[in-house]
Formats: structure tokens, sequence, C-alpha cells
């Protein structure tokens, strides 16, 4: 859809005017839903973050700082009290980044206090900086429930020990699992396990 109004607004207004219930019942049904970088930003101006309900767009993905494309690995912190579910049993992690369109603007920071308060900050920007000037450094979100989550950096990109760019160097991430793979054996466990206990109620 090109970026010529700003990244994910044409293809979010066409999801708003053809798909915003189907996707808001599949919330209501706890069905995970992740956007990844551009998706992150189709889901911020769809209004299905930070608020499913609100009906309206809350926060922005606005230019990088530093006015440039960004495109390396950055360390990433999960907090403690975040309510996402991709997220859950993380502290931190390391995944690649894209983008020219990253910088997380809140409307308000009373709102992001608010967010943060919720669990809904899903993953912050850790050691190393924050690569676009994010408020509160801010790399991922979700909504109250923890089932939608949108975040920057690219989890899909990391599946496997031998995409990290120092696997060749002798760092010891051969023999770990990597954080993206970690994420989406998440979402998987969540939908696995509520399988289950509708089978059970059923």
């Amino acid at each position: 859809y090109g970026d010529d109004i700003a990244a994910g607004r044409i293809f979010a207004e066409q999801l708003r005017h053809r798909l915003i219930e189907p996707l808001r019942a599949a919330i209501q049904r706890s069905v995970p839903i992740i956007g990844i970088c551009n998706g992150f930003q189709v889901l911020i101006k769809l209004g299905l973050l930070p608020d499913p309900e609100s009906g309206r767009q809350q926060a922005t993905l606005a230019d990088n700082a530093s006015g440039r494309f960004v495109a390396r690995w950055v360390a990433l912190d999960v907090p403690k009290e975040t309510v996402c579910v991709w997220t859950k049993g993380l502290s931190s992690l390391q995944l690649p980044i894209a983008h020219g369109e990253g910088r997380f603007v809140p409307a308000s920071g009373e709102r992001l206090e608010q967010w943060r308060c919720a669990g809904q900050i899903a993953i912050r920007y850790g050691q190393g900086g924050n690569p676009n000037g994010s408020a509160g450094d801010v790399a991922g979100i979700c909504d109250p429930s923890g089932v939608v989550f949108g975040l920057m950096p690219h989890p899909e990109r990391y599946t496997h020990p031998t995409h990290h760019p120092s696997w060749t160097s002798g760092a010891d991430v051969l023999g770990q699992v990597p954080g993206g793979l970690r994420i989406i054996r998440n979402a998987v466990e969540h939908v696995r396990t509520g399988m289950a206990v509708d089978q059970v109620s059923g």
C-alpha cells in the first residue's frame, strides 16, 4: 500500500471499513494477534492497540528521531508486570529492527503511564539504547487482555540460532532458544491451553 501518507495508514483504513468487527470478535475469543513493524503501525492506526474497545487511535509511530532508517540488532527488556501472553516468561532478548517510522508517541504522558500501570507495555529497548526515540523506551505494547501484541522488532527473523549475527563467532547463541521462537511458542501455548480449557468446560 505504500507509506506515502503515513506507514500503515491506508491499510488500516481498509481494515476499519471491512474487518474491524471480525477482528474485535477474534480478540473477544482470546485469539492471539500480532503486528510486527508495519503490522504494529497498522494496529495502532486502526485503534486495536492499545485499546480495541476505544474505536480510535491513541498513539502513533512517527519518524525515527534521527530522521534515518535504522536496521540493526537491539537488546530488549520485558517488564515483569506485563500482561502480554506473547512475552510470558521472558525477561530479556535480542531481535533485529528495520524501520524508518518506529518512534512510539502516545497521545499523552498520562496515557503512557496508564498503559504501564495496566501491564500493557510488553517490551522495551534495553541495554544499548533507544534506536528511534520512542517515549518510555517502548518497543512493543499489548491490549488489556494481552492477546493483541504490536512491536517494531522482528521476532520472525530470529527463530533459529543461526539467524543471530554472532553465531559463527563462538558466542553462546547456539545453545539458546531464539527469542523470536520463544515469542511464537508462547502464542501457540496460549491457544493450546485455551482449547484444552474449552474442551473441559464444553
